[in-house]
């Protein structure tokens, strides 16, 4: 019988262990472990792991300095399974200070890819600066205009800050698959580098439009939801893990539902959001081992929908 992490996925997503986390080392050098499967950010070349680290509700945990901590150990095992890219947002509560607590306890890890967005109708060169300062980094590596919200003044704030070396990628994010028609135009239109938007093995609208645009363009892609919040991690809870697991390297149906997303050649990089140290490396996993071939991630995408 697999091993069941789905219901604790589940338990985890909005509370932080009730153990308190053991003392924070040193970031460990190389385990001996396969490096993580990158993709080519298309305007550079610069390689990026396909699985990032989102903070979205899980690391909205305030001043509790217990809390706090234990994000700081999520991070550390991500930096130390090969992960780069964190991102967050001024909406996501306190997430964005309690990230820059967790890499100042971190020494802050030269790999780390800050990503970040701005959300406002007002002053956005106000907001991206208060979020600096929260994470402690000299600069953000990428700015997303965050669900398009005033796009077209922040975007002109965000490619200035390019083009003066403050800023080195520029991006635009949806969710749940809302505005596509917008996002299409964004990318038709203006010299971005990013996109972020919502993809799993069951919302597969952007398979249409979005990811063929993206390739067609030269811009990297950002998958937030991979797992609808948990809601599908939920749906296959109990279900035996299929036959063919194993030959993309899988040993839980997290797994499988995040390699769908990643095996998909459009996409840079999925950011599942965690609490936990244990899911953490087990997202790491999926970027190692075997990646589903088009005809695999059709039987995929069968075989949940029959769930």
């Amino acid at each position: 019988m697999p091993r069941s992490p789905i219901l604790s996925r589940r338990t985890l997503l909005g509370a932080l262990a009730a153990s308190g986390a053991a003392p924070l080392l040193p970031i460990p050098a190389a385990t001996g472990k396969a490096a993580p499967v990158t993709r080519p950010i298309p305007s550079t070349g610069e390689a990026l792991p396909v699985v990032g680290l989102g903070s979205w509700i899980t690391f909205n945990v305030g001043d509790d300095p217990q809390a706090r901590d234990d994000c700081a150990e999520v991070m550390r095992a991500f930096f130390a399974e090969g992960g780069r890219l964190i991102d967050s947002s001024p909406m996501y509560g306190s997430a964005q200070p309690v990230i820059g607590h967790g890499l100042a306890r971190l020494g802050r890890p030269a790999s780390l890819f800050a990503a970040d967005k701005v959300w406002t109708s007002g002053n956005g060169p106000g907001q991206i600066e208060q979020s600096r300062q929260f994470w402690g980094v000299p600069r953000f590596d990428l700015l997303q205009v965050h669900n398009l919200l005033a796009w077209e003044a922040h975007l002109d704030t965000l490619f200035a800050m390019k083009a003066e070396g403050r800023l080195r990628y520029v991006g635009i994010t949806t969710s749940e698959g809302r505005r596509h028609g917008e996002i299409e135009q964004v990318m038709r239109s203006r010299p971005i580098d990013f996109v972020q938007i919502t993809y799993n093995i069951l919302d597969r609208e952007v398979e249409d439009r979005i990811l063929p645009l993206a390739q067609e363009r030269g811009i990297a892609v950002i998958v937030n939801r991979p797992f609808r919040q948990g809601d599908l991690i939920d749906d296959v809870e109990g279900e035996a893990l299929p036959g063919w697991a194993g030959e993309i390297g899988c040993a839980s149906w997290a797994q499988i539902l995040l390699k769908f997303v990643v095996s998909h050649p459009a996409v840079t990089c999925a950011i599942p959001a965690t609490t936990s140290v244990d899911h953490v490396r087990e997202n790491l996993g999926v970027a190692r081992g075997p990646m589903p071939d088009a005809a695999m991630r059709r039987r995929m995408a069968a075989d949940v929908e029959a769930l």
